[in-house]
């Protein structure tokens, strides 16, 4: 996906600010949306804030789930090994 060069708070401030007469009637008969209007429709600056922090702290979760699921995994692994020389041990 393009990056914008847009800022999230400069495409929510953009929809906060009015428009020239001339704009706003030929506007009103072109129903068109810019992928900004379609992701931010109505959201004010404090939800976009809050929204961000919501999806760092759920990127920063989602890492923490994946190394404790790796460490889970190397763990069993070394179990598993453990116990198979443990068992070949006592057969002999």
């Amino acid at each position: 996906m393009e990056k914008s060069r847009f800022t999230e708070e400069q495409v929510v401030l953009s929809r906060v600010r009015p428009c020239p007469k001339s704009v706003a009637s030929w506007a009103s008969k072109t129903p068109s949306f810019t992928p900004g209007e379609k992701k931010y429709g109505g959201i004010s600056l404090s939800k976009l804030k809050q929204m961000r922090q919501l999806e760092e702290e759920n990127l920063r979760l989602k890492k923490l789930v994946a190394d404790l699921s790796l460490d889970k995994a190397m763990l069993q692994d070394l179990l598993a090994k453990k116990c198979r020389s443990c068992r070949a041990g006592s057969d002999r």
